[in-house]
């Protein structure tokens, strides 16, 4: 069956993100005026980040089951981890756990079971900063990538397929992307087609549209494009969506239109839960 090879040390997959940093990722997400959607975007992969070492994390260190990269698009399409791993397309995930940019100190409020609410600190790694700036060059995104897991698979030709994760709040401003998500996606490893996966952030507090079946529900014709661009779900994902009471039909893609904080962080929860099943 195909999306089912074993993720071991021998035989990682990979996460690569791409994130929208234009200028109007300074607005801020439906419902959210103080959060900015670079910053709630930047906060949620971080989180994502530390939450994939602690899965890799054994009594004999961090196991690389999982290389990752993040590729920012704005007023440039560039590499988006920073510090010691600057420069680098693709890192194994033992790379991520011992050299964030920095560690942050910060609070969160918690119940303090008598029914009041007491701030608690926590120590937060940060690897990609909130970026925003210039136009939506998706189109170069999606090829820089396609170019960096062409090389992946010639070193891991058996691996479960990568994933690609696209954040955006926009359409592409360097033309249509389609075909270049198509070209992406027709790389495989012998276990399947590599996983694109898209989100579309949003600045309205209408309901999101998470894992469509049919472009038909979709309204706007750019919601339509995302859909077409996006994977179908493979089973471990539909399962791991059904788990989180998702409702599906037909045949679910790796999407979500109109996409407020919270929906961007289950997103990424899901489309990253083969993280579940390394050896």
């Amino acid at each position: 069956m195909p999306y089912s090879a074993e993720i071991s040390r021998t035989n990682p997959t990979c996460f690569l993100f791409l994130v929208d940093q234009s200028s109007s990722m300074l607005e801020p997400f439906g419902g959210q005026s103080d959060k900015k959607k670079s910053e709630g975007v930047a906060d949620a992969i971080n989180r994502l980040l530390q939450n994939l070492c602690l899965k890799c994390a054994k009594s004999d260190g961090i196991r690389d089951y999982f290389h990752v990269g993040v590729i920012g698009y704005g007023g440039q399409v560039a590499l988006a981890l920073k510090g010691k791993l600057a420069g680098e397309p693709l890192v194994p995930v033992s790379a991520i756990a011992n050299h964030p940019l920095r560690v942050e100190q910060r609070t969160r409020k918690m119940d303090d079971g008598a029914g009041g609410i007491i701030e608690q600190s926590f120590k937060f790694p940060v690897w990609v900063e909130p970026v925003a700036g210039g136009r939506t060059p998706m189109c170069k995104a999606i090829t820089l990538a396609t170019q960096f897991l062409q090389e992946y698979l010639t070193h891991y030709p058996a691996c479960y397929p990568p994933m690609v994760i696209n954040i955006s709040d926009g359409a592409a401003t360097d033309g249509n992307p389609e075909p270049s998500a198509n070209l992406l996606r027709g790389l495989a490893s012998s276990d399947g087609n590599v996983l694109l996966l898209n989100a579309h952030l949003s600045s309205s507090p209408n309901q999101p549209v998470t894992f469509p079946g049919r472009e038909e529900v979709l309204a706007e014709p750019h919601a339509r494009l995302l859909f077409r661009m996006s994977s179908p779900l493979p089973q471990r994902l539909l399962d791991a969506a059904r788990a989180e009471s998702y409702r599906l039909d037909g045949t679910p893609r790796g999407f979500v239109f109109n996409a407020d904080l919270v929906s961007v962080i289950r997103f990424l929860d899901i489309g990253t839960r083969v993280a579940q099943t390394v050896r």
